[in-house]
């Protein structure tokens, strides 16, 4: 199942493809009771969609067998043992794609000749991911970032690893000897790789980028360029040879110090637009803001869902399952702000106050 979404595989889930693209949506739970649901859930809305392909007119036999084969092949593939909160199936003529997605989703089915991914693109967004670098004298790893993990990534070529006649990092650092182990000059060049390769990652997919590490391998990496400069150091060596978890452990309370920090910034961004009549809140004004390309910065309260119906001039409420009932309206507003240019930022529930889980400062 995909975790990462860069912005190159954004741009291929949203390329036009051969009628019928089918998105399969479902919510799915991480804990039990809840998660008992999830299989049965699951196999009915992909019955669902198999259901929808049998009855369109449009689509020709062979085209419908396809696609069902490849729902088949999509859901032997999903592992339910690790669900997070969403599941979304893609499948189109010749290929499939399983998301599982840490933000709640609800279940539908469209077939249309673009995938539906508007709801990967809010998962991410609330995610905020980030890069870790873990450096050490023979290894550099890289760990892509979310919103309650990291995974070890291959993007860029990494991890590096330094294959030298004699070099052992591990008795080097027995005997104290790893700080002139990285004012060696094999090393330095090793490193300077490293920053190379991390370079490129980052042009494809900028995020904020922690560097973890004995003071002698940050200390060099300071000297290196201009990465340094903008990425956060972390004093922890070992973290090139350890497992997620850990690194887990390392970063969790300099995300939480951030966490606090961007939310005091917008409750601080919010109030200010008040004053200068730049201010916009509650679903309906920010939906309105937001397809007019309004919107500068958008928040949204972390659980924040509405389900709501368009009458044409505003969004009222509605209830799920009504007709032209919209249960996904706020990863709606969310893809719309990302697609203007707007900064997106999800806060704890509550930070928002009376606002209705949905506020944002207008440019104009």
């Amino acid at each position: 199942m995909e975790h990462a979404l860069s912005p190159s595989t954004l741009a291929e889930l949203r390329r036009p493809r051969l009628y019928p693209a089918v998105s399969v949506l479902t919510p799915t739970h991480r804990r039990e009771p809840d998660n008992a649901q999830d299989s049965v859930r699951l196999r009915n809305v992909v019955a669902e969609a198999k259901k929808q392909l049998e009855a369109d007119p449009a689509i020709t036999r062979e085209r419908r067998s396809d696609v069902i084969r490849e729902l088949d092949r999509a859901l032997a593939e999903v592992d339910l043992t690790y669900t997070e909160d969403g599941l979304v199936i893609f499948a189109a003529p010749g290929e499939h794609q399983v998301w599982s997605l840490a933000r709640s989703v609800p279940e539908r089915v469209v077939l249309s000749d673009t995938f539906l991914t508007r709801n990967l693109v809010s998962a991410h967004a609330a995610e905020r991911p980030f890069w870790v670098l873990s450096l050490s004298a023979d290894r550099v790893t890289l760990w892509n970032g979310g919103i309650d993990r990291v995974t070890e990534s291959r993007d860029g070529g990494f991890p590096l690893v330094r294959r030298q006649v004699n070099f052992d990092a591990e008795r080097l650092q027995r005997v104290g000897d790893m700080p002139s182990t990285f004012r060696d000059e094999d090393t330095k060049h090793f490193l300077r790789d490293a920053e190379t390769a991390m370079a490129a990652v980052l042009r494809d997919e900028p995020r904020q980028l922690y560097v973890t590490g004995e003071q002698a391998a940050l200390s060099l990496w300071e000297e290196l360029g201009n990465i340094a400069r903008h990425s956060i150091p972390v004093q922890h060596g070992g973290l090139s040879h350890a497992g997620p978890e850990a690194v887990w452990q390392a970063i969790r309370p300099l995300l939480e110090a951030e966490s606090r920090r961007s939310t005091a910034a917008v409750t601080r961004e919010l109030e200010s637009a008040r004053g200068h009549r730049t201010f916009a809140a509650g679903v309906d004004e920010v939906w309105q803001s937001a397809r007019e390309g309004r919107v500068r910065l958008l928040a949204v309260e972390e659980n924040y869902r509405a389900t709501v119906r368009d009458d044409g001039d505003h969004l009222i409420p509605a209830v799920s399952g009504d007709l032209d009932a919209r249960d996904d309206i706020v990863d709606e507003i969310v893809e719309q702000c990302l697609e203007t240019g707007a900064d997106v930022r999800f806060v704890p529930d509550g930070a928002l106050g009376d606002e209705n889980g949905i506020a944002g400062v207008l440019r104009y």
